[in-house]
C-alpha cells in the first residue's frame, strides 16, 4: 500500500458504498476507507482500492487487472485479505477489499524503530511464517475443475505484509504486481523500492512461478532481523545487478547474535539458483516453525497483539474515533438501490404484456433511458446481467407485492 496520505474529509457515495476517507495514493491507485450499508442497520467497514483514470483508459492494463483481480478474488484464507466486490463504477474500476485494524509491515519496524525498541527476531520468524501459510494457499490453489491456478504474488514486500491489532497477519494485492508491470512509466518514484525486493528471475524477466515469492519472502525478513536493506542501488540498473550478480552476505555478518538455524532458513531463501532454493512456502514454513518451537519463546499472536499496540497506542483511539464519527448514510441513502430497483421494475410491469398461462415468454419491455441506466449500473455493481436482473427482481416483486 503506498505511503498513507492526508485524508480527505467528509464522505462520498460510491455505487453501493460510501467513501469515508482517502487513506493513500499511488500511481496506479487510491486507497479508500470505505463503508458498505444495508437494510436493517447492516453495515461493514470495508477498503475500495479504485483505479487512477488514466489507467481505465488503457484496454491490456485493464485486461490484466481484471483477470489478475478475479483470481485473486477466489482466495478465502486466515492470512489473505479477502476480496469482496470487483467491479465499474461510473468510469472507475474498483475493488472492494477486507478492512484490516492495524499496520503494515513497513510502518511497524520504523515504529519501533524511533521509539528505540529492536524489533523481536522471534515476532519477525511469526509472521514470515504466517506469510508462507498465506503463499503457500495461494500458490496450491486449483480451480473447481482440479487446475492449477498458478497464483504467483510477484510483490511481497513489507508494504503488503499486515498485522491486525488482534496479531493475525495477512498478506494483501496478491497478483496485482502483474497487471502493475504494464504501467512502470507510470510509476517512476514507485519501481525503485519494488526492485529491491524482487527475484533474480523476476528482475531478468523470465516466467514465474511459487519460488519468486519465496526469495521475495527472504528478502523482507532478511531486512527485518538484521536492520539492513539487502539489494539497493544508485538507480534502477544498479539494483537489478545487485539482486542478480552481487553477494549475499549472511545475515550474522550485520548481526552476530542470529542463531545460525536462522541463518540457515534465510540463506536457502536467497538462493539465486531456485532449483536450490525452498521449493514451496510449507517447506519454508516448517523450518520456521520447528525452529520457534525449539526456542525459548515462543510467540502467540496475544503477544504480537499486544506489541503492535504498545507500539502505536498514540495512534489507536486516533482511528478508532475516526471510524466512530465518520457519516452513516442516512436512512434516504441507504434506501437508495431499494429505490432504484422498485423504480425499474414499476416501470417493467406497466410496459410489459405477459398472457396469462405462458411460460417462459419472452418479454419486449420499452424502458425509458432513466429506468435502463439504472438497472445496467445495478447490474454491474452485482456482477450479474440485465436479463438476470430482471427475471430475478420481477420474480421476487411480484412474490411480494
Amino acid at each position: 500500500m503506498p505511503e498513507p496520505q492526508k485524508a480527505k474529509t467528509g464522505s462520498t457515495r460510491f455505487g453501493k458504498y460510501t467513501l469515508i476517507d482517502r487513506i493513500a495514493v499511488g500511481g496506479m491507485a487510491e486507497i479508500f476507507l470505505a463503508r458498505q450499508a444495508g437494510l436493517e442497520g447492516f453495515e461493514k467497514t470495508i477498503v475500495i482500492k479504485r483505479i487512477r483514470p488514466h489507467l481505465s483508459k488503457q484496454a491490456s492494463f485493464v485486461k490484466m487487472f481484471l483477470n489478475e483481480a478475479k483470481l485473486a478474488a477466489q482466495l478465502n484464507h486466515p492470512n489473505i485479505v479477502q476480496i469482496y466486490d470487483l467491479g465499474k463504477i461510473s468510469e472507475s474500476y474498483f475493488i472492494a477489499m477486507e478492512y484490516i485494524f492495524g499496520r503494515d509491515m513497513r510502518r511497524i519496524i520504523p515504529k519501533a524503530d524511533s521509539m528505540g525498541i529492536p524489533f523481536p527476531m522471534v515476532y519477525a520468524l511469526k509472521i514470515a511464517s504466517s506469510v508462507c501459510e498465506g503463499l503457500y494457499y495461494a500458490h496450491q490453489k486449483v480451480d473447481l475443475y482440479g487446475n492449477p491456478l498458478n497464483i504467483v504474488h510477484r510483490d511481497v514486500t513489507p508494504e503488503n505484509i499486515f498485522v491486525s491489532f488482534d496479531g493475525t497477519v495477512k498478506v494483501l494485492d496478491f497478483g496485482i504486481a502483474k497487471a502493475a508491470n504494464q504501467i512502470e512509466q507510470t510509476r517512476a518514484g514507485e519501481i525503485k523500492g519494488k526492485l529491491s525486493y524482487m527475484s533474480p528471475e523476476q528482475c531478468m524477466g523470465k516466467p514465474l512461478d511459487c519460488r519468486s515469492d519465496l526469495f521475495s519472502l527472504g528478502t523482507v525478513l532478511y531486512e527485518w532481523l538484521t536492520g539492513f536493506k539487502l539489494f539497493t542501488g544508485d538507480s534502477e540498473v544498479a539494483i537489478l545487478k545487485s539482486i542478480t550478480e552481487g553477494k549475499i552476505y549472511a545475515p550474522s555478518y550485520f548481526k552476530a547474535d542470529i542463531p545460525e538455524a536462522v541463518e540457515a532458513i534465510l540463506m536457502r531463501a536467497l538462493e539465486k539458483d531456485r532449483d536450490r532454493r525452498y521449493q514451496t512456502a510449507w517447506d519454508m514454513q516448517y523450518d520456521l516453525d520447528q525452529f520457534l518451537s525449539q526456542y525459548e519463546f515462543t510467540p502467540s499472536n496475544i503477544h504480537l497483539s499486544n506489541f503492535l499496540k504498545q507500539l502505536f497506542n498514540d495512534e489507536l483511539e486516533e482511528e478508532k474515533s475516526r471510524l466512530a464519527d465518520s457519516p452513516r448514510p442516512t436512512p434516504e441513502e441507504v434506501l437508495d438501490e431499494a429505490e432504484e430497483i422498485i423504480s425499474s421494475v414499476e416501470a417493467i410491469s406497466a410496459s410489459a404484456d405477459l398472457p396469462t398461462g405462458s411460460h417462459g415468454a419472452t418479454l419486449q419491455v420499452p424502458l425509458g433511458p432513466k429506468e435502463l441506466e439504472a438497472l445496467n449500473g445495478i447490474a454491474r455493481r452485482n456482477n450479474v446481467s440485465v436479463s438476470s436482473l430482471v427475471r430475478d427482481i420481477v420474480g421476487n416483486w411480484l412474490k411480494y407485492r
